[in-house]
């Protein structure tokens, strides 16, 4: 997870009031919580732009020892970026600031955050808790912790949602295997991929549409099929991530499968000098005949 949450912070004390939570919990909170300092243990909140906490948290971990195991399981969720500000909604409830007023998070912030992990969550086998149900947080206008993101004209049409799929670069052991895993799959395409910025939690990819070369088309139309690849850029942030392997520009044949009204790559390849079987399979491919067209 990003380690730059410093740079909302000035913004967010300027904005935060109290938000009363009725009921005993929140009186009790009031009495008996204390101020300690966020340790480093705590990968999860550890250096989020402030260096305090209040115990028990908002989640009712009474000891650091909870806190820590407790927020450490949401770190690969943090992993795949299923939101920019996911960091930030966790850290509110896991590490609250140590203000001396109880600060709670907006609902439209866990909506928001819920809307693109949940899905992520659901791949792996875990509905989103109810301990997180957004109904107990403060609406908007009572004023509380509100979405960092704030440019919902572009974040919200680039914002990761679940494949439930991890996509690696794969490492082929013949032409032949490319051959059939071009066959197996509904398009096949050789492109050049972009990283926009390096300075925002999830990051952006492009599409070069000057380097696009249609190897199968299938069902789509080979106009179609840059802006469909766009679209997977945009919304799988992970897998390109991984493909990419933090460089800022490369080539790749890339393989998939057409799903309504998205495409899900399957499998990418790097195209390489080294990668001799690869170079060899797309000259093939040309004059190959797949398993079906042969019968």
């Amino acid at each position: 997870p990003s380690r730059r949450g410093g740079r909302w912070l000035p913004g967010l004390l300027v904005r935060l009031l109290l938000w009363g939570c009725p009921g005993t919990r929140a009186s009790y909170l009031r009495r008996s919580s204390s101020c300690t300092a966020i340790p480093r243990g705590m990968a999860l909140c550890y250096d989020i732009g402030y260096s305090e906490m209040r115990i028990p948290n908002l989640l009712e971990h009474e000891t650091m020892p909870e806190v820590i195991q407790q927020s450490s399981s949401w770190l690969p969720l943090l992993a795949r970026e299923c939101h920019p500000d996911a960091r930030i909604f966790l850290c509110s409830l896991f590490a609250p600031i140590c203000l001396d007023r109880l600060i709670y998070p907006c609902r439209s912030l866990c909506e928001t955050v819920k809307r693109s992990c949940a899905p992520v969550m659901a791949c792996y086998g875990y509905p989103w808790p109810e301990i997180l149900n957004c109904d107990k947080f403060p609406a908007d206008h009572e004023l509380c912790i509100s979405a960092v993101s704030t440019d919902e004209s572009s974040s919200s049409r680039r914002m990761p949602r679940a494949s439930c799929k991890d996509c690696e670069l794969e490492e082929a052991s013949s032409a032949r295997e490319i051959l059939e895993n071009l066959c197996a799959n509904d398009f096949a395409v050789k492109i050049r991929i972009l990283r926009k910025n390096t300075t925002t939690t999830v990051s952006d990819f492009d599409l070069d549409p000057s380097r696009v070369e249609v190897l199968k088309h299938g069902p789509l139309l080979r106009t179609e099929i840059p802006g469909r690849l766009q679209q997977w850029l945009d919304i799988d942030a992970t897998c390109a991530h991984n493909i990419m392997r933090g460089t800022h520009a490369g080539v790749f044949v890339v393989s998939g499968e057409v799903q309504s009204d998205k495409v899900v790559v399957n499998k990418a390849y790097a195209w390489q000098k080294k990668n001799r079987n690869l170079h060899q399979a797309v000259r093939r491919w040309k004059h190959h005949r797949c398993p079906e067209q042969a019968a």
